[in-house]
């Protein structure tokens, strides 16, 4: 596929505070790697080759991943004010060249058919959007009509919708398009809507079958764990990670040379790489620099505290 990739990557990450105050949202980990890498094993899968990573909050902390083993070849370009998703893009134009453009959010994990997209959007739509389709009319966010097309978004309504869908932020931009983004501004509120009212075609292409995003501490502890389910098992214990031996794991992510002393039961916890700990843990993330961050506020969370270091 020689169509680049577009990540978008720029925003702050409020939600998923106090993480975020670590590492930006695209780079904190899933499984046994970041939410980037995983987009990009994703965009090389569906033969993408090059892409472009628009940056802004903690930009330094991308140049280590960036030379890393990435699975497509990588640019990163930096806002000094975020510009945006349509701004982004239209802020990329030269590292990304001409003609249509993937552009995928940086905090999404998707079982989604790229493939199946990117021949979606050549029936010559301004934009093709990535849906999970089958919702009842008015439900999603977007609604779609008998063609395919997107006629509601954001409650406003441009034609009969026949079903909702969830638009997981996954698209295509056609040449045209890009050729009249503006330099700040969203892709939803500020291009799409305004085509839509024009009487143009966003078509949406039904691809998705299954998402995660990092949003919330919530998502991203359920992100974690649909990881585990996915490979079948009730834990994960990276290379170079170590557990005492009077510590038990129970749907647990453990990173890369991560250490957890102590004793009793380790559950619904992520460690990221380097993270040391002592159980019993609990409905926690802890991270690299030792936070150790509840993400189910609602009940009572155990945990051991951080290890001296």
């Amino acid at each position: 596929m020689a169509m680049p990739a577009m990540i978008l990557a720029a925003g702050y990450g409020t939600r998923l505070r106090p993480l975020t105050e670590e590492l930006p949202k695209p780079l904190v980990p899933i499984g046994d790697r970041s939410v980037l890498a995983h987009v990009c094993d994703a965009l090389r899968a569906a033969g993408v080759e090059r892409g472009v990573v628009n940056a802004h909050h903690l930009a330094k902390a991308y140049d280590a991943p960036l030379r890393a083993s990435l699975a497509i070849e990588v640019r990163l370009t930096v806002e000094t004010t975020i510009l945006g998703t349509a701004g982004g893009v239209a802020g990329a134009a030269d590292a990304l060249g001409e003609g249509p453009v993937l552009v995928h959010n940086g905090d999404i994990v998707a079982d989604v058919d790229l493939r199946a997209l990117v021949a979606a959007s050549e029936q010559g739509a301004l934009a093709t959007l990535a849906v999970r389709a089958g919702l009842p009319v008015g439900e999603g966010t977007v609604g779609l009509d008998r063609r395919g097309h997107v006629v509601r978004t954001r409650g406003q309504r441009f034609g009969d919708e026949v079903e909702g869908a969830l638009f997981i932020g996954v698209h295509v931009l056609s040449a045209r398009l890009r050729e009249r983004l503006p330099r700040e501004g969203c892709l939803v509120g500020d291009v799409y809507l305004p085509a839509l009212a024009a009487g143009e075609v966003i078509r949406a292409a039904p691809v998705v079958t299954a998402f995660s995003d990092v949003g919330t501490l919530d998502d991203y502890a359920a992100a974690n764990f649909a990881w585990l389910e996915r490979r079948g098992a009730g834990h994960h214990l990276a290379a170079g990670a170590s557990v005492g031996p009077r510590v038990r794991l129970e749907r647990a992510v453990v990173g890369e040379g991560a250490r957890i002393t102590g004793v009793g039961l380790v559950r619904d916890t992520i460690l990221w790489p380097g993270a040391e700990a002592v159980a019993p843990l609990d409905g926690v993330v802890v991270t690299t620099r030792g936070q150790i961050v509840p993400w189910r506020p609602s009940r009572t969370v155990s945990a051991g505290g951080a290890a001296p270091r």
